[in-house]
């Protein structure tokens, strides 16, 4: 299929730039796969629609506070990190690259800094600090999208409420570089009620590049998925697959269902494995029967992969309606629960 095909108008105006006021009083859709039938409710209704014939899947990853703002000879400069090599250095993407020169110091604090030691392609730096891991992130920003667009007054102004707000209620260790953003809307009220009326069982997956890479290739059949790490035990792993003998299983987001369906595929007989699975129209869900997940960007790997799950005309006629009722999208924005 051709990358055109997941294309969509989309103004500015109905991208999210805060997310709603509760976690759960954003809005919901309801998108039903086998009738097209098509509702409009508050996350707090999602619990009308689970029950105890469902179990609930999610990803508990923590988001690492990993943007930060920099000086490089006294002019302002942006980094996330994606990757660490040890404790001291780590792969960064940079804005504005040119700035990021072999050999020079981009400061975080008066004495806090770190060197460029190697080029990447598109703004990827290797940079070594002076300072470790632990020792860096207490200056870190929450690695909100690009497109959310935060000023780094803006940035400041926020950084708490975003470092709160750009976590999931369940997140455990640091790990992420994006939030698995389907699970933001839940609240310690619904995570009880639903803990009540049937299981809620917590997986990893350590959300990286992969997720939110953008494909540029025409033919979709092309695109490679990079590779992010998976952690299920094997007593996790065990009552997943017997509750999937009798119940459906509803995932919590796209980094749950690349999780689940790549652990469907390999079988792995480790805890900790990887995924490159890139999840596109034609490919045989094993594991999933529901999906609560965002709305997403056009042409993106996760339009393609909810595209897989309830049909490319489904989705888009969905999306379609959903900038008609005024909904927000991407990862501060409202859900879709696809039934």
């Amino acid at each position: 299929m051709k990358l055109k095909e997941f294309h969509f108008e989309l103004d500015e105006r109905f991208i999210a730039r805060f997310p709603s006021d509760k976690r759960d009083e954003s809005k919901l859709m309801v998108v039903n796969r086998s009738t097209g039938e098509i509702l409009h409710k508050k996350f707090k209704d999602i619990l009308e629609f689970i029950n105890e014939d469902d179990f609930l899947v999610v990803n508990n990853s923590k988001v690492i506070p990993a943007r930060f703002f920099g000086s490089i000879n006294d002019k302002v400069v942006e980094m996330l990190i994606t990757e660490k090599i040890d404790d001291n250095t780590f792969k960064v993407l940079t804005k504005p690259a040119k700035r990021f020169k072999l050999g020079e110091r981009v400061y975080i604090d008066d004495d806090v800094f770190g060197e460029i030691i190697e080029f990447g392609k598109r703004g990827k730096r290797v940079i070594r600090f002076n300072r470790n891991f632990d020792s860096i992130i207490k200056y870190g920003y929450a690695p909100l999208p690009p497109y959310i667009k935060r000023r780094i007054d803006e940035a400041r102004e926020f950084k708490d409420y975003d470092l709160n707000r750009y976590q999931t209620i369940y997140s455990k260790n640091f790990g992420s570089i994006a939030a698995p953003t389907a699970g933001l809307h839940f609240t310690e009220e619904i995570f009880k009620k639903i803990r009540e009326k049937t299981n809620f069982i917590e997986i990893t997956l350590n959300v990286g590049e992969a997720t939110f890479q953008k494909i540029e290739v025409e033919d979709i059949d092309e695109h490679k998925m990079g590779r992010e790490e998976i952690i299920i035990p094997f007593e996790v792993r065990d009552k997943i697959f017997k509750l999937k003998e009798k119940k459906n299983l509803i995932a919590v987001g796209t980094t749950s269902v690349r999780s689940l369906e790549t652990l469907a595929l390999l079988n792995p007989d480790k805890e900790k494995f990887y995924s490159e699975l890139f999840i596109k129209p034609g490919f045989e869900f094993k594991m999933i029967d529901k999906l609560i997940t965002n709305f997403h960007l056009p042409e993106s790997s996760l339009f393609i992969l909810v595209s897989a799950f309830a049909g490319l005309d489904l989705m888009k006629k969905a999306y379609k309606i959903a900038i008609e009722n005024d909904y927000r999208f991407f990862s501060y924005g409202d859900a879709m629960l696809i039934i």
